[in-house]
């Protein structure tokens, strides 16, 4: 998993912030456990040389890339991430237990210079290159950080990371130093740049939009792409000759678009090597399965439920979305998905920080379960009873929620459907392909309710301006378009202390803000199981921790 917060459509994480599927797994012994995240994982970790040489490692996708540009607004989910994370350059990496030390593989150090102004030095690792043979240079860090903070002059991005308070980016002693100075402060310095794109895909708004947008022209990482079959939704990477790290083990990774119906028989059926598991039926399957072992550690990612309240939607008034909210049993609906692998499940109750987490506290008060007060509060908005639906201005209060074609997001979706159905509030499932998702659906706005999830990491604040604050020309991970003058505020001024415990206590007055706003219900948190071949080493449930995907590999 990247640094940075991202969507994933989970498959993944989806830091970022795409849908990880909900409802997690047991532990390889199939007990129950709890989901706060730890300092540990389940890789089954050997030393690389206990691994033969050679193989190809199957993984699955649930929806074919929009774009390789993962800054892009098309790109940013679980499955682009998966694909990029042995692509491209990273600049920290993550233990287990959340502890951030610099990629040396790209920087040989990565070090906060000054504070006034915030000055950071990256001295890029001298043997670093694009698989092309040119140099990654200070060039690329200054093109990048121009596009991500320039999203007014036509850069299409997926966050800003912030670089919109970048004042300048300058060579330092040679052109493997660049000197970023920023006009105020910047809490999560630590998550910019990662990934890197060369100068070339951030030189200019079209170049950022069309360069990368059926492949990746120019990357640097263990693997390079070697074939793209749109035909099979099909990508397959190999060896990079120019790769100046660690050699990998495997040869060759393969990644295939599968329903998600079909994941878990693929697994069964010997065709996919590695896969996120969901639902006790289906962990029991899994761990069942001959040749395979279910791994787990709790990891950030979390599902939840968003509202669209953006101009003109149906839910645009936030006291409407918070009446709404305190009809919805998000007990019930973790008690499903849970019930038998996790001990005492409880839904996630921050919309920031993840439980287990420093930071983490309970502020979803101002939605409460209480459906007599969601039926009055109902009332006094004039959405009145008119037989079983409430109407108001000849429009009856009727929801459209959708969601990837899962199961256990219907099954989500009923409760929701039943819940709401007693306060007068009707609700239509709708289901949507993996591949049309966000791109045909969320990110144009055209729905009321949206069940998906994010994947966090060990810098859970970028979070904030990547997907709560609001900008209507400049939306970023915005799904919800809800927002006000007062959080951005709050946001901008808590992505300014560098103080890490004075930015924590901020953040929850966030988090408080965007409980009151009706932004969205998160549900459950997810306790990371995952189904693996159980000739692997090196992979499996990571936690916090980042791969390392020259180490990933069969045993001998």
């Amino acid at each position: 998993m990247r640094i940075r917060s991202k969507i994933v459509p989970l498959a993944i994480p989806v830091v970022a912030v795409g849908l990880v599927v909900s409802g997690c797994g047991s532990g390889t012994n199939n007990q129950v456990a709890n989901v706060d995240v730890n300092s540990t994982n389940d890789i089954n970790p050997k030393d690389p040389s206990a691994l033969r040489d050679g193989g190809n490692l199957r993984l699955s996708i649930s929806s074919f890339p929009a774009t390789f540009n993962d800054l892009h607004i098309d790109g940013g989910d679980a499955d682009l991430n998966s694909i990029i994370e042995p692509l491209m350059p990273d600049t920290f990496v993550s233990d287990a237990a959340g502890n951030l030390t610099v990629d040396h593989n790209y920087f040989t150090d990565i070090k906060l210079t000054g504070t006034n102004p915030q000055q950071v030095t990256f001295t890029i690792n001298p043997k670093a290159v694009w698989s092309d043979g040119s140099p990654i240079t200070w060039e690329d860090l200054q093109s990048e950080a121009h596009a991500l903070g320039n999203a007014s002059q036509g850069y299409q991005i997926n966050f800003s990371q912030g670089f919109e308070r970048v004042s300048k980016v300058a060579r330092g002693v040679d052109d493997r130093q660049a000197i970023v100075t920023f006009n105020k402060p910047y809490a999560e310095w630590q998550g910019m740049f990662s990934p890197l794109y060369p100068k070339a895909v951030t030189a200019s708004p079209q170049a950022f939009s069309d360069m990368d947008r059926n492949d990746l022209k120019v990357t640097s990482g263990p693997f390079v792409i070697t074939g793209i079959d749109r035909t099979q939704d099909r990508v397959v990477l190999g060896r990079n000759p120019k790769w100046w790290g660690p050699a990998p083990k495997l040869d060759t990774i393969t990644y295939t678009r599968l329903d998600q119906s079909a994941v878990l028989g693929a697994v069964q059926n010997n065709e996919i090597d590695y896969t996120y598991v969901s639902g006790l039926a289906n962990v029991v399957a899994a761990k069942n399965s001959p040749g395979v072992v279910v791994r787990r550690s709790p990891e950030p990612s979390w599902s939840h439920i968003t509202f669209n309240g953006g101009p003109g939607a149906l839910l645009s008034d936030p006291k409407l979305r918070v009446a709404i909210s305190k009809a919805v049993d998000r007990q019930a609906i973790v008690d499903q998905a849970q019930r038998g692998i996790v001990n005492n499940p409880k839904p996630l109750n921050n919309h920031i920080f993840v439980m287990g987490q420093k930071g983490y506290q309970d502020n979803s008060a101002p939605v409460a379960f209480d459906p007599a007060e969601a039926a009055k509060e109902l009332d006094a908005l004039g959405w009145t009873l008119h037989g079983d639906v409430r109407e108001k201005d000849g429009k009856k209060l009727e929801l459209r929620d959708v969601m990837f074609d899962q199961k256990e997001w219907v099954d989500t979706a009923k409760i929701v459907q039943q819940d709401l159905a007693k306060v007068g509030v009707k609700v239509d499932i709708q289901t949507v392909p993996g591949t049309g998702l966000f791109t045909d659906v969320i990110d144009p706005g055209n729905f009321d309710l949206a069940q998906f999830s994010w994947g966090g990491s060990s810098l859970p604040l970028i979070s904030l301006p990547q997907i709560y604050a609001y900008d209507p020309n400049n939306l970023q991970s915005n799904k919800a378009r809800i927002g006000s003058p007062e959080l951005n505020a709050l946001i901008e001024q808590t992505m300014s202390e560098l103080d890490p415990n004075k930015a924590i206590a901020l953040a929850n007055q966030c988090d408080k803000l965007i409980w009151q706003e009706g932004y969205s219900l998160p549900l459950q948190q997810a306790s990371g199981t995952y189904a693996v071949r159980a000739n692997l080493a090196n992979i499996g449930a990571y936690g916090l921790a980042n791969i390392d995907w020259t180490k990933i590999g069969f045993l001998k």
